[in-house]
């Protein structure tokens, strides 16, 4: 029995795609991130896997039971599929424990154990217009999890919140997994955040997959400039720092689009680096980003080295297996 399968899902608007024949399948207990521009379509195929939207073609499997959307039954979607909205309301004028209560048969015992991995306890007496974006977002989901879904969809988690409410909801959607054993999908806007998280990711533009799988892959080897751009800065060399790269020791490189993360260009001594100039020197706390001119047009290098200035003259290297052809 497959966990979720889902099948040939097309989504138009206005005659054009919004999703077009999207194919993917979800293990048990693999967490799966989606990642895409604004536009992208992945939040339209979160809801179509809730059953909130209805695709015009294609079909969505859970357990081996077909998710029915709105125009097919009164409540749309399957019980054991809970869907988290970036839009989410709590009820105004009540207090905390009141919404929860409301919402669960789970034994007190059970009901306790997801307040404390939500992390929302000290937050039971309080009335739900006391409550910042952040906190209400913690008691959103545990209102979920309290009837116990098998999966469990997060549409923009960390949209709108500061970097405090930001890490306790990244606690808090590490502990549903770890803990409470609850199967994951997650849309972000900010693709990086899924890395670290994620077993499996997404990559959407212009309603289609282009390109699937771990996020080491879909870092180090992205399928094209758009898919590397969502994960972070990179380098495509230009013909002339090819060619200067190629005499490197163990370097044989050949003229296509060759990308490089900024932290996989290394500073080194002069006997055996590419000589460049440093033109501007960005610092982010944990490490410092530089900006090398080589053959009249700048690469971006990630360093610890807190010493290097404006102008000063550096000379990178780069390990083979850190250069990438897409």
């Amino acid at each position: 029995m497959s966990f979720l399968r889902v099948s040939g899902i097309s989504k138009q608007k206005d005659q054009a795609f919004i999703l077009q024949n999207i194919h993917f399948n979800q293990a048990k207990f693999q967490q799966i991130a989606i990642a895409g521009e604004t536009g992208s379509g992945k939040s339209t195929l979160l809801k179509i896997i809730a059953g909130i939207i209805q695709p015009d073609a294609g079909t969505v499997l859970f357990e081996d039971v077909r998710v029915k959307g709105p125009l097919e039954q009164l409540l749309p979607g399957h019980p054991s599929i809970a869907y988290l909205s970036q839009h989410f309301e709590l009820r105004n004028n009540y207090r905390v424990e009141e919404v929860l209560e409301m919402a669960t048969k789970l034994p007190a015992h059970d009901a306790a154990t997801i307040f404390t991995i939500c992390q929302i306890n000290h937050l039971l007496k309080r009335r739900t217009d006391q409550l910042s974006g952040g906190e209400k977002q913690r008691i959103a989901i545990a209102r979920l999890l309290i009837n116990t879904p098998k999966l469990l969809l997060l549409d923009e988690p960390f949209s709108n919140l500061d970097m405090v409410h930001k890490n306790t909801m990244k606690q808090v959607i590490n502990a549903i997994s770890r803990q409470l054993q609850i199967t994951c999908m997650m849309v972000s806007h900010e693709p990086a955040d899924t890395l670290v998280w994620a077993d499996e990711i997404i990559v959407m533009k212009d309603g289609r997959i282009v390109q699937q799988g771990a996020p080491s892959l879909i870092y180090n080897q992205p399928a094209d400039e758009y898919t590397a751009g969502l994960f972070g800065r990179y380098n495509i060399l230009t013909l002339g720092q090819v060619q200067a790269f190629s005499r490197l020791p163990g370097m044989q490189l050949r003229w296509d689009n060759i990308m490089i993360r900024p932290e996989h260009l290394l500073l080194t001594n002069d006997s055996d680096g590419i000589r460049g100039t440093v033109d501007a020197v960005h610092f982010h706390g944990r490490y410092t980003e530089l900006e090398v001119s080589i053959g009249g047009h700048p690469l971006v290098v990630q360093t610890n080295d807190t010493s290097v200035h404006r102008g000063d003259v550096v000379y990178l290297a780069v390990q083979p297996n850190h250069v990438w052809y897409m």
